[in-house]
């Protein structure tokens, strides 16, 4: 049996009040979503704290992160975010979490999340010309008023998780990287665009945008990076907890408004029913879904020959999951692979240069 989940990703709300043009869940292959439930309902809930009661209790698990996750979670309404952590609270050690595009932040919204203890991430791609290229509104207007609104209302407190930016090569990477300093946050995720071989990203150096963000963010320090500071606690002999460096299997699971289980949403982007286990949480337990060969397959640490063999194994292990997909298969390398190795071998020499200088004094 594989790694116990310690992560699940509730998909509260199937439907969006965006029409983002990069979205892996409504613009890739798999379209199922329109067949499924547009809310989560009290049955499936309650049936998600028993499973989590179970497992919780059969692997003696410390915590449990649950992220509230969509489309947009934020749809369902304050009050079924309420029932969710009252429901889910009395099944274990439960911390909360939501991932929101944040247009339907408001004070009292925000009042409420900080009240149940939930973290926030909001979704903000740098300023006001990068995050509207993608993320409009179905009429096609731009949601950065609305997002910097909501963001706003985060700074500061304590329920604010962090901000996550989606990397596109035609913004400046150190004007995007400093377009969300002015919000405080407390951690900034750069996210590759989803794409694998089979349906590859846009064209050019990701390599050279995430080096020129690197070494703006290296000599400034003033926020965290995951993905830069997750390579360098590899790099120096550390377990990442981020998927895509290091070679820790993935620990989550996905449960759409249905009840379905799934590997992960992001394989969205290979072809219909990658993420399927088949398997639905009114009838089967998180341990089932552990034997799955598609959750034993994400959870592997095996990966294609030139993976092996590179010096970077380890660091990079093999990038994102869904990232490999090629043609009927996922033993490939990322898609990024040479933006990967160029990534890390530049953080590697910075980093390794400067523990060189402080050895000597």
């Amino acid at each position: 049996m594989g790694r116990p989940f310690r992560q699940l990703i509730l998909k509260t709300h199937a439907r969006c009040d965006l029409a983002c043009d990069h979205c892996y869940v409504y613009t890739m292959r798999d379209q199922r979503w329109s067949q499924r439930p547009r809310v989560m309902s009290s049955s499936v809930l309650r049936a998600v704290a028993l499973r989590l009661e179970e497992h919780v209790r059969a692997h003696s698990l410390s915590s449990v992160e649950v992220v509230f996750h969509g489309g947009e979670p934020l749809l369902a309404g304050v009050d079924h975010l309420v029932e969710a952590v009252r429901v889910l609270s009395a099944a274990g050690p439960v911390r909360f979490a939501l991932q929101t595009n944040g247009v339907l932040l408001t004070s009292a919204v925000v009042d409420v999340l900080a009240d149940l203890g939930v973290r926030v991430g909001v979704s903000l791609d740098g300023d006001r010309s990068a995050h509207d290229r993608h993320r409009r509104r179905a009429d096609g207007s731009g949601s950065y008023d609305a997002v910097v609104a909501g963001v706003r209302l985060l700074v500061g407190r304590p329920v604010f998780a962090g901000l996550l930016c989606t990397v596109d090569l035609r913004n400046d990477p150190v004007r995007c990287y400093e377009a969300l300093l002015p919000f405080s946050p407390p951690a900034v995720d750069f996210l590759l665009p989803n794409a694998n071989w089979s349906s590859p990203p846009p064209p050019g150096s990701y390599a050279d945008w995430l080096c020129a963000a690197f070494d703006r963010w290296y000599l400034g320090g003033e926020t965290q990076v995951r993905m830069f500071a997750e390579i360098i606690n590899v790099l120096l002999g550390g377990q990442s907890s981020v998927e895509g460096f290091g070679t820790s299997a993935p620990a989550s699971v996905v449960i759409e408004t249905d009840g379905s289980l799934e590997v992960s949403d992001m394989l969205s982007s290979a072809f219909e029913g990658a993420a399927a286990t088949g398997l639905n949480v009114r009838t089967s337990s998180f341990d089932d879904a552990l034997l799955v060969p598609g959750v034993v397959a994400h959870q592997s640490d095996a990966l294609c020959a030139s993976c092996d063999a590179c010096d970077l194994r380890k660091v990079c292990g093999g990038g994102v999951y869904a990232h490999r997909y090629r043609a009927g298969s996922f033993l490939n390398p990322s898609v990024y692979c040479a933006d990967l190795y160029a990534l890390i071998s530049h953080v590697r020499e910075r980093v390794s240069r400067d523990v060189a200088q402080l050895a000597v004094r």
